[in-house]
């Protein structure tokens, strides 16, 4: 018994004939009733009795209708579903993304996938670059959006790089160092700085030859969270100054309530962003529909960093495996 024969029923149930019937599944008057004596013969039962030359239906065709037509219904709906699976409409995918991309990206996007599919179950974390790579080795993640330079170490992953990040110090608009030029770290220092993000080995080695900072970094600093919109809070009712990337703060850039300072030396970090998966994983269908979203925020910030915050080295780029800060996590 297929879902074939059932429809072949189904169509004898519906219109009373076997020429009617065979006219509507697309069949000749003889292969329609071969379909019907292979039904009957399988259930072992009589479908149709033929009077006055009509069929018509015993009361096991009666019983079995109902059946029948809940089978090719979910038939049809199976279809449907891995149909929309296929179009990312409909599923389940879970990602995640440090705090500072998901400050701006994580509500519009989720937004976006829920309106354009809203058959569709998303989960989300929004951890750090180690927590989030962890995750993604237990299957836990589809994807994160995060440091694309993890996957340059590890062979389980892939990544598409989508942003190389800039890095600067940064104050509220109208600091008492907004003005100054070239100001140093012993400037720096007379003002609570934050540390935000997760920083790495390199980014502390790097930022001890840089500025003299002696080790744990972490004495050099009044305050340290991986949360960003507490970081914005803090420079904005502060004086507060915090290293970031441009990408972190260009919304505060933007509204005016927050911008770099010239510091000498420069902080010399960068940090390429893009998504990681699992290398050989099969990608969930929703995943592209997700893609596209985030290339296309990448692609705006992209934009308002060179409308806001022209990079200072637009000439100078090292390579995504080269990248020193997961402080954008």
């Amino acid at each position: 018994m297929n879902t074939r024969q059932l429809r072949h029923f189904l169509a004898v149930m519906d219109l009373g004939s076997l020429s009617a019937a065979a006219k509507n599944v697309h069949l000749s008057l003889p292969a329609l009733s071969r379909s019907l004596q292979a039904l009957e013969d399988e259930l072992r039962v009589p479908l149709f009795d033929r009077q006055d030359r009509r069929l018509r239906p015993t009361p096991y065709a009666l019983e079995y209708a109902k059946r029948a037509r809940r089978i090719v219904f979910d038939e049809k709906e199976g279809a449907r579903a891995l149909a929309l699976m296929r179009a990312g409409e409909f599923g389940s995918i879970s990602f995640g993304m440090g705090s500072s991309i998901a400050l701006n990206l994580l509500a519009p996007m989720l937004l976006k996938l829920l309106a354009e599919a809203p058959g569709l179950h998303v989960k989300t974390l929004v951890q750090s670059t180690d927590v989030l790579t962890a995750a993604l080795h237990q299957e836990e993640l589809d994807f994160f959006i995060g440091d694309v330079r993890v996957a340059a170490y590890d062979r389980n992953l892939v990544a598409e790089p989508l942003y190389p990040c800039e890095f600067g110090w940064f104050a509220r608009k109208g600091h008492p160092l907004s003005a100054r030029r070239r100001v140093s770290v012993d400037q720096l220092a007379a003002y609570p700085l934050i540390l935000s993000g997760y920083v790495d080995q390199t980014v502390v080695r790097r930022m001890a030859d840089l500025y003299g900072f002696t080790l744990p970094l972490q004495d050099h600093f009044a305050a340290s969270t991986n949360d960003v919109a507490t970081v914005h809070q803090l420079i904005a009712g502060s004086d507060a100054i915090a290293p970031s990337t441009d990408m972190a703060v260009i919304s505060a850039v933007r509204a005016g309530t927050m911008e770099r300072l010239d510091v000498a030396p420069s902080l010399d970090l960068e940090l390429t962003l893009g998504i990681v998966e699992l290398a050989g994983r099969t990608r969930v269908p929703a995943a592209e529909r997700a893609f596209a979203l985030v290339r296309s925020y990448f692609a705006s910030v992209a934009h308002e960093v060179a409308q806001h915050l022209p990079a200072k080295k637009m000439a100078r780029r090292k390579p995504a495996s080269q990248s020193a800060l997961t402080a954008p996590d």
